[in-house]
């Protein structure tokens, strides 16, 4: 089981240090929010594109994928009736498959709430709209040869997609191969879920084959009360080969300590002989 560092939690460093940090403190890579990279990183030339796997590669990590999409720029949204931002956001979100699968990702987690709000007075289109939006990825990262992972979210940030149950509705309706869905630890958590049961009803279902590793007070895993044991634990039992990623959203003191305090404790508990 490979464990990637989400880059935003060491945005403060350059993209070569971020790489190098990840590599010392055990992380086996990065997974990169784009707009760590820039405030228009679907514009990213070939060239820059190209300078940052050289980095990667150079410094001994992979970029597994991207997270956090649509950060900037402003004024995107999968769930907008308006035309306008509904083809402004699917070319967005096409062009980040590409720089996906140009960085050597292999996948792409779609959490972005603010970009996925429900219009109060048009539920039902602004649904619609989502559900387009998902198959036009799913579309995309299949040409790519990518994967495309909705990520169900807290309730207390979003109203659409909260459950593994709500992507995989999705997932079947556009009979894409290359859509996906994972489990946030926090968002399982925070929607009263059992998260060392829900990985193990899912994984072992061959439908969840991503997860970040964040607490229930949303800093990093083993912050919280969040029985993390039980989870490294499952997934042994389960022989998981999937990926996964740190990403808290409280950073205390800082990121970089965030970051290797949270790799220090998982590879402590993995190591654990189980009882």
């Amino acid at each position: 089981m490979k464990i990637y560092l989400c880059s935003e939690v060491v945005r403060e460093l350059d993209f070569a240090d971020q790489c190098r940090f990840a590599r010392e403190v055990g992380y086996d890579g990065l997974e990169v929010a784009p707009f760590t990279l820039s405030d228009e990183p679907q514009l990213l030339s070939s060239d820059k594109i190209a300078e940052l796997r050289k980095i990667a590669d150079g410094e001994g990590v992979e970029i597994a994928g991207l997270h956090w999409l649509m950060a900037t720029p402003e004024g995107l949204s999968i769930t907008s009736t308006d035309p306008a931002v509904a083809e402004r956001t699917v070319d967005f979100g096409k062009r980040l498959v590409t720089l996906c699968a140009d960085l050597g990702g292999g996948y792409l987690v779609h959490g972005s709430p603010f970009q996925r709000v429900l219009e109060d007075d048009n539920e039902a289109d602004s649904r619609q709209r989502g559900f387009d939006y998902f198959a036009a990825m799913g579309d995309a990262a299949g040409d790519a040869g990518v994967r495309y992972l909705i990520e169900p979210l807290s309730r207390n940030d979003t109203r659409f997609i909260n459950t593994v149950e709500e992507a995989i509705t999705i997932i079947e309706a556009t009979g894409s191969q290359a859509l996906g869905t994972m489990i946030d630890c926090y968002a399982a958590a925070s929607n009263g879920e059992d998260v060392a049961r829900a990985l193990e009803h899912w994984i072992s279902r061959g439908v969840v084959s991503h997860i970040h590793f964040n607490d229930d007070n949303k800093r990093g895993p083993g912050e919280g009360s969040t029985d993390f044991l039980a989870i490294v634990e499952t997934l042994r039992k389960l022989d998981y080969s999937g990926t996964t990623a740190v990403e808290p959203f409280i950073y205390q003191p800082d990121g970089c300590s965030c970051a290797a305090r949270s790799i220090g404790y998982l590879k402590g508990l993995m190591g654990r002989r189980p009882e």
